[in-house]
């Protein structure tokens, strides 16, 4: 691999520069945060980890760290920055569990904040390496599953009997040099063709591909991210509790939130478990819960004309989805309806067979 020019004053041309066609023999190697992804910031991907397998006190942890990150890393040193959210987001966790996370909830956000530039560079080359300051095993399932990357570099964390201890392994964190080091160690003398990053300490790792052929992505605040369709496969699993991303704004408002949505939470249970099943949904609508009825609802059950009903069959582990759907097919159809006489049951189990059969009063 050619020598590094760390200190060189060389301005890498934009990433639309890039042609993408003829790319299937090259090697692609980019930046995560704000290259591969729009965003900048790996707070809300951390705080993400903190809140599904810390619930809200680690994430109140990591919210009053960051400020001490934020500071560390745009004036003091980015490594510095990162290890603060490594250790408040990862320590005493098992690694389990944040795998767990990395596979179940994280694709979906990674996924929706994909820039269109890089992907389409990205795509096109036939091996393709993620060099990234953050945790490997934070981002590998997604980059790997998802985006189809052969190779993830990234910052490794140090375990202790299966619990990560928010300290990181030599070298320490991925930047400036260090993942110029770790792209030297992965390819020995292969110079990768195409580089791409977003920021100066991006440089020494752009500077060990072809002279000609690293980019820059540049920040453009209204780019819209890649289409979920546009990924190698489509994200249809996802078991986190959160809708949107937490920016630290976010964050706050959820923990504030909290307290209050666990009263609201009870007293709407309390109204779909104990109100009989015809109002339930009027009382919905008066504590805020807007239950939507879409597509076309089931004929109604006529005995006499021999047309039997159906059976409903939940398979998401939530209890809520019953709730719900019992509440739907009370608005669909009059109390007098609601038990099937001669219905049509279907039974889902586990395996993923189904079974049929008649019956009375579903």
């Amino acid at each position: 691999m050619a020598e590094s020019k760390l200190h060189s004053s060389v301005t890498f041309p934009s990433i639309g520069e890039c042609e993408s066609h003829g790319r299937e023999k090259h090697t692609v190697v980019a930046d995560m945060d704000g290259t591969l992804l729009i965003g900048r910031s790996s707070f809300p991907y951390f705080a993400l980890v903190a809140f599904e397998v810390g619930g809200m006190l680690r994430l109140l942890f990591l919210l009053l760290a960051s400020p001490l990150a934020g500071v560390l890393y745009y004036f003091i040193s980015e490594s510095a920055g990162i290890r603060v959210l490594i250790f408040a987001a990862f320590a005493g966790m098992r690694v389990s569990d944040i795998e767990s996370v990395a596979r179940a909830v994280l694709p979906k956000f990674y996924s929706g904040d994909l820039h269109p530039e890089t992907w389409r560079v990205f795509s096109s080359c036939g091996t393709k390496c993620v060099l990234t300051a953050n945790p490997r095993i934070m981002v590998e399932a997604f980059l790997k599953e998802y985006l189809g990357a052969d190779l993830v570099i990234g910052t490794e964390i140090s375990t202790y009997k299966g619990r990560a201890t928010g300290l990181v392994t030599s070298p320490g964190i991925l930047v400036g040099k260090n993942k110029a080091e770790g792209l030297r160690k992965a390819f020995g003398n292969t110079t990768p063709e195409i580089g791409i990053g977003d920021r100066k300490t991006d440089h020494p790792f752009m500077n060990l591909c072809k002279a000609t052929e690293s980019y820059m992505v540049q920040r453009t605040p209204k780019v819209q991210p890649v289409s979920p369709d546009k990924l190698l496969k489509p994200i249809v699993f996802h078991d986190g509790r959160l809708v949107q991303k937490p920016s630290p704004l976010m964050a706050l408002l959820i923990i504030l939130w909290i307290p209050i949505g666990f009263i609201l939470a009870c007293i709407r249970i309390a109204a779909g478990a104990l109100l009989p099943m015809p109002i339930v949904y009027h009382a919905f609508r008066a504590l805020g819960v807007r239950v939507t009825i879409k597509g076309t609802p089931p004929p109604r059950p006529e005995k006499s004309l021999g047309q039997t009903g159906v059976l409903f069959v939940c398979s998401h582990r939530t209890l809520l989805d019953p709730i719900f759907l019992s509440t739907a097919l009370a608005a669909l159809f009059p109390p007098s309806h609601t038990r099937y006489p001669g219905c049509q049951k279907s039974f889902t189990h586990q395996n993923g067979s189904a079974e049929q059969g008649s019956g009375q009063g579903c």
